[in-house]
């Protein structure tokens, strides 16, 4: 599994500095320079970890947190040169999951991404959702106990729908999240993939299927 990190830094040597040496440990990096373009990558992407500067050109980065956190179930690692103690427990106590000071190691700041990823995959371990179980180690989905017999593809889709509850995933997050490729690439295989998922949903009796809502997206709906 590759983990998609966001970047949020207005420093443009700092981002590509760090933008780097993510990519060579294999992970899956976006960029945004200020505020505005990091809510714009949330809608467009799912995210593992954002890695969060405070001071942004058009916002305050412990504002925005609180923002993101409302709708998003994503750690945030901040990064900043404020250190004063207020700062960083105001920062922790708004919603950061963990906070580092500039300037820093590149070892030290891999370090504390591995943790922060290990803990929320360790969190979302088993996800419920309604009547059903994924168990996202094993990639094993069940209806009240009975195996649906998923795919790796069928099971990635039902995930991101089932984590993402009420809020709609657009095709290009599902392409991109799913196959690692845009929807003019992967439409076909989205379709196919959907459909035989509803199909072992109904056989399932899970009372649930995957739903396209026009422009907005899928959302995992009763039936």
């Amino acid at each position: 599994m590759s983990y998609k990190i966001l970047l949020v830094e207005d420093n443009p040597h700092i981002m590509e500095i760090n933008h780097e040496a993510l990519m060579m440990e294999d992970y899956d990096v976006l960029e945004a320079a200020d505020g505005k373009q990091c809510l714009e990558q949330l809608k467009a992407h799912h995210v593992d970890l954002i890695v969060l500067d405070i001071m942004l050109p058009d916002s305050d980065g412990i504002t925005l947190c609180k923002q993101i956190k409302q709708e998003y179930d994503i750690p945030i690692l901040f990064l900043s040169a404020l250190g004063e103690n207020e700062q960083i427990i105001r920062a922790l106590r708004e919603g950061g999951d963990d906070y580092m000071t500039k300037p820093y190691d590149l070892g030290v700041l891999l370090a504390h991404v591995e943790a922060r990823l290990r803990d929320a995959t360790g969190a979302l371990h088993v996800v419920h959702y309604e009547n059903l179980k994924l168990d996202t180690v094993s990639m094993v989905a069940s209806c009240d106990g009975k195996d649906l017999l998923l795919t790796k593809k069928e099971f990635s889709v039902l995930l991101l729908l089932a984590t993402h509850g009420v809020r709609p995933v657009t095709k290009e997050e599902l392409c991109e999240h799913v196959w690692k490729t845009s929807v003019d690439y992967a439409s076909n295989a989205l379709y196919t993939t959907v459909s035989r998922l509803n199909r072992k949903l109904a056989v399932a009796g899970a009372g649930l299927e995957a739903s396209f809502n026009g422009n907005e997206g899928y959302t995992l709906d009763k039936t």
